[in-house]
């Protein structure tokens, strides 16, 4: 019968991997705010802002707001990211008004994407309620 200190000796060190896959996931979110900004950016919405809730928010690390002209143009902006989220290996777990198109959430758990009507973004203001967050620089 092994001792407790035979069987300690005995374990195999485990790899540490854990902060290395968060880092590669942090990394890989933001390379896709970044690539929404862009995306949105490419298809004429105004006003976009990608916002850093890290350690802020308990539900999602970064927020990605535009403002779309039209209610198509939104759908299009939407389906474009959604369609994009695939190559970063992100899936959507939801998606919020997108018939309506007035504002359009999409949810990829780590990064949420709000695409607005100027009606509906000046209403909800989100950048002051999450005026403490970190507005992630945006090359325009």
């Amino acid at each position: 019968m092994e001792t407790l200190a035979e069987k300690k000796a005995s374990k195999k060190p485990v790899k540490k991997t854990a902060k290395k896959t968060e880092s590669k996931k942090a990394t890989t979110d933001l390379q896709f705010v970044l690539k929404a900004v862009q995306i949105a950016r490419d298809r004429r919405c105004s006003d976009i802002v990608a916002l850093d809730l890290r350690g802020i928010s308990p539900a999602t690390d970064y927020f990605v707001l535009a403002t779309s002209t039209s209610g198509r143009q939104a759908k299009t902006v939407a389906d474009e990211i959604s369609e994009e989220a695939g190559k970063y290996n992100l899936q959507r777990f939801g998606r919020a008004g997108y018939e309506q198109g007035q504002w359009i959430l999409l949810d990829f758990i780590n990064v949420v994407v709000h695409l607005f009507d100027s009606e509906f973004r000046e209403y909800y203001n989100l950048e002051m309620l999450w005026g403490d967050a970190k507005r992630l620089p945006i090359d325009d």
